[in-house]
């Protein structure tokens, strides 16, 4: 976690990561999004992976990281943007088939919002798995 949250590119990332998912899950909130079904697991999705960011920024603010030495943070950090891409490339998926103008008009430009955000948030965080997988690899290396 350490070595993934020193570099600029990683805490410009961590800040996209964040605005971005804040984005995409507000357009959607902010619409009758219950109509569609499948606006539920991009809800979902979304406010998780949000939540979860905020979480792991916390914990590399307050420094808890150097207090839990017994935590593999590399591997946490990982497994956390590994998952978050693969969920997060499905629902930008799913948001994006789901998106038509017929089914809603009144929605339909939050909802392509949404959908392109999601794909901008699905590349930051393959972005951060490249680079977790980086420093995992030369962590496991030494």
């Amino acid at each position: 976690m350490k070595e993934l949250a020193d570099s600029p590119a990683s805490a410009e990332q961590t800040e996209a990561k964040m605005v971005l998912g804040l984005l995409v899950w507000t357009l959607i909130a902010g619409t009758e999004y219950f109509r569609v079904p499948a606006f539920g697991w991009v809800m979902f999705v979304a406010v998780f992976y949000w939540v979860l960011t905020v979480f792991f920024l916390i914990i590399y603010i307050t420094m808890t990281y150097t207090r839990i030495p017994q935590v593999p943070w590399t591997t946490v950090g990982l497994c956390f943007n590994g998952s978050a891409f693969v969920l997060y490339l499905s629902a930008a998926v799913v948001d994006a088939t789901s998106v038509s103008p017929e089914r809603d008009s009144h929605n339909f430009n939050s909802w392509a919002a949404s959908s392109f955000f999601a794909f901008l948030v699905t590349i930051c965080y393959a972005g951060n798995t490249y680079f977790s997988f980086t420093a995992w690899r030369s962590r496991t290396i030494q």
